[in-house]
């Protein structure tokens, strides 16, 4: 069996937000971490921002984790039947109400995050705000993973 027929066996959650430059990335790159080759893990936005935030990427490398890679990607690309993911976790709110419809079956889990790169103030501050926002969203995998990481 070929790497590439191992890696298509792997279940792909994909992490949905709308711009897709913050806590889709984080979460992607959570998973994998958290995971280990349990599960292919991916992020794409609705409405793409074209970037991947600077302290998304800070935040992320604090712990480890190296997001300076990613980019900032469209669901579109996963709407192909090849493509598909079997699980859809959307991390906003405006992300979950527009989604589109997979073709075939796919699950989905709705996990609300606030949008760090929209609160204001000093640096310190907005880095503490993508901290802590990194750290809820690293719970939520791990909860999730601790009950079975079913869908």
């Amino acid at each position: 069996m070929s790497d590439e027929t191992v890696q298509n066996d792997k279940p792909k959650v994909l992490f949905l937000c709308t711009g897709n430059s913050c806590r889709s990335h984080m979460a992607e790159g959570l998973l994998r971490h958290l995971a280990g080759d349990r599960f292919i893990s991916l992020s794409a936005g609705s409405k793409p921002s074209g970037y991947v935030h600077q302290l998304a990427v800070e935040a992320m490398g604090e712990i480890g984790i190296r997001l300076k890679d990613h980019q900032s990607e469209s669901i579109q690309k996963y709407l192909s039947e090849e493509k598909v993911p079997d699980l859809v976790i959307s991390v906003c709110d405006r992300a979950a109400t527009n989604c589109p419809v997979f073709p075939g079956k796919v699950a989905r889990l709705h996990w609300p995050f606030e949008d760090p790169a929209h609160v204001t103030g000093t640096v310190e501050q907005r880095k503490e705000k993508f901290r802590d926002i990194r750290n809820q969203i690293q719970e939520a995998i791990e909860n999730w993973l601790s009950e079975g990481a079913t869908f």
